[in-house]
C-alpha cells in the first residue's frame, strides 16, 4: 500500500471522507451547543438546578446504556442510515421542544422524556462516525483521519458553549433550538451520498434480533483483550477529566473571589486547552502513530498526571492556564492512540457494535470523575488534583499492563 495517502490533503480527497467530517463537525457541534442550551433553559424556565442536573443526567444515560443497541442496529441497518437517522431524530426532538417552547406547554417531566429520547440515538452517531472512517480509510492513513476527527471535536469543545452562550443571550431559547435543529438537518444532508456506498452498508452475515446481536456485541467486547484493556484505561484516564471539572472553576473562584470574573476566566481556560487539542491531534496524526499507539496512550497519560500535579494544583492561576493547556496538547495523542487501536484490532463485521460499546465504556469514567471531585474539593483542593493525577497514572500503567502489543486474530464468533 505505497499509495495509500498520509497527508491530511490527501485523506481529504478520498471519496466522501469530506462529507463525513463536516457531518461530524456540524452535529456535534450542535450536540455540544445542546448541552450548555439545555442546562441555560433549565435554570431559566424553571429557576431549578436540581432539574438542571437531572436534566443533563437525562442527556447522556440513556444513550450509555442502550449502546449496545445502537451498536447492533449500526451493523444491521448501515452505518452511515444509522447515523442520519440519530440526526434526523435529533432535528424532529429540537424541533418539537421548539414548538412546545412556543405555546408554553413545556413542563419538566415532558422536558425529562424529550432530553431521555435525544439521548438514545446518540450512540448511532458517536460511534458510527468513527466505524465509517474505519471503513472509508485505508489502515495507513487511519492516523491522519482520525487525528482530524479528534481535532474537530476538540473545537467543538471550544464553538459549542459559545455559540449556547450567546445564542441565548442575545436571540433566546427559541431560536437557539432552531439553529440547533438546523444543525443537525445540514449533518444529516452532508451524508445524503454515502448512504448508498457499500462500505456504509450493513455488515454481512448478521442474522437473527436486535437484541441478541447486541448481547453477541457486549461479549465480543469484554472477551476482546485490546477493547477490555482500552475501557479500564481510557476510562480511567476520563476520571481525570471528570474532576478538573469541578476542581479548575472551585480552584479560580477562590483565587479571584469575583464569580463574573471566574466564570470568564474558567471559560478562557477551557477554551485554549480545546485549542491546544486540536494541534496536538493533528500533530499526532502528522508523525504517524500506528505500532506505536499504546506508548502514545501511556506516555501522554503519565505526562497529563505531572500537568495535573503538581503544575495546574501548585502555581497559581499561570500554572493553572499552563497546566490545561498541556492537558489539552496530550489528549490529542492520547486520544488518536486510542482510536487507531480500536479500529485496527476490531474485526470489520463487528465495528458498529464494538465501537458503540466501548465507546460507551470509556466515557463512564467522565460522571464518576465528576462526582469524586465534587465531593474532594469541598475539602482540599491539593488532594483534589492529586487524585486526578493518580487517575492518569494508573490510566497509563493500565494501557500498558492490560492492552496486549498485539491482539491474536479472533478465534471463534460470538454471535
Amino acid at each position: 500500500m505505497a499509495d495509500a495517502p498520509r497527508s491530511y490533503a490527501q485523506v481529504l480527497r478520498l471519496p466522501d471522507v469530506s462529507n463525513l467530517l463536516i457531518a461530524a463537525c456540524l452535529s456535534r457541534l450542535a450536540g455540544r451547543t445542546f448541552t450548555l442550551a439545555i442546562v441555560l433553559y433549565v435554570l431559566g424556565a424553571f429557576r431549578s438546578p436540581e432539574l438542571a442536573g437531572w436534566v443533563s443526567f437525562a442527556s447522556m444515560v440513556p444513550g450509555m446504556l442502550a449502546s449496545p443497541l445502537a451498536g447492533a442496529l449500526l451493523d444491521r441497518v448501515g452505518t452511515a442510515r444509522a447515523i442520519v437517522i440519530d440526526m434526523v431524530a435529533g432535528t424532529a426532538l429540537l424541533a418539537a421542544l421548539l414548538a412546545l417552547h412556543v405555546v408554553q406547554a413545556v413542563s419538566p417531566p415532558l422536558l425529562l422524556v424529550l432530553v431521555a429520547l435525544y439521548s438514545l440515538t446518540s450512540p448511532l452517531s458517536a460511534a458510527g462516525i468513527r466505524t465509517l472512517i474505519a471503513r472509508l480509510v485505508p489502515a495507513p492513513a487511519r492516523d491522519c483521519a482520525n487525528a482530524l476527527d479528534t481535532g474537530s471535536y476538540a473545537l467543538v469543545d471550544v464553538l459549542g458553549p459559545v455559540l449556547a452562550g450567546l445564542l441565548f443571550g442575545f436571540a433566546g431559547p427559541g431560536a437557539t433550538f432552531l439553529v440547533i435543529a438546523a444543525l443537525y438537518g445540514a449533518a444529516a444532508l452532508s451524508l445524503v451520498a454515502l448512504v448508498r456506498r457499500p462500505a456504509a452498508g450493513p455488515a454481512t452475515g448478521r442474522i437473527g434480533s436486535l437484541s441478541g446481536e447486541a448481547l453477541a456485541g457486549l461479549v465480543y467486547v469484554v472477551r476482546h483483550r485490546t477493547l477490555r484493556g482500552l475501557a479500564v484505561s481510557y476510562s480511567l484516564y476520563q476520571v481525570s477529566f471528570g474532576i478538573l471539572l469541578v476542581a479548575v472553576p472551585v480552584f479560580v473562584m477562590r483565587a479571584l473571589g469575583d464569580q463574573a470574573m471566574a466564570d470568564s476566566v474558567v471559560g478562557v481556560l477551557w477554551a485554549l486547552s480545546g485549542v491546544a487539542g486540536s494541534l496536538g491531534a493533528l500533530y499526532a496524526g502528522h508523525v504517524q502513530a500506528a505500532g506505536r499507539e499504546r506508548l502514545f496512550i501511556a506516555a501522554g497519560a503519565l505526562a497529563t498526571a505531572v500537568a495535573i500535579y503538581p503544575v495546574c494544583a501548585h502555581f497559581g492561576l499561570a500554572g493553572m492556564a499552563v497546566g490545561l493547556i498541556v492537558v489539552g496538547l496530550l489528549t490529542g495523542p492520547v486520544d488518536v492512540g486510542v482510536l487507531t487501536l480500536r479500529q485496527s484490532r476490531t474485526d470489520p463485521a463487528w465495528l458498529g457494535r464494538a465501537l458503540a460499546i466501548s465507546m460507551s465504556l470509556n466515557t463512564c469514567g467522565l460522571p464518576i470523575g465528576a462526582a469524586l471531585g465534587g465531593m474532594l474539593a469541598g475539602h482540599s483542593l491539593g488532594l483534589t488534583f492529586a487524585v486526578a493525577g493518580a487517575a492518569s497514572i494508573i490510566a497509563a500503567v493500565a494501557a500498558f499492563g492490560l492492552v496486549p502489543k498485539h491482539e491474536p486474530p479472533p478465534s471463534h464468533q460470538c454471535g
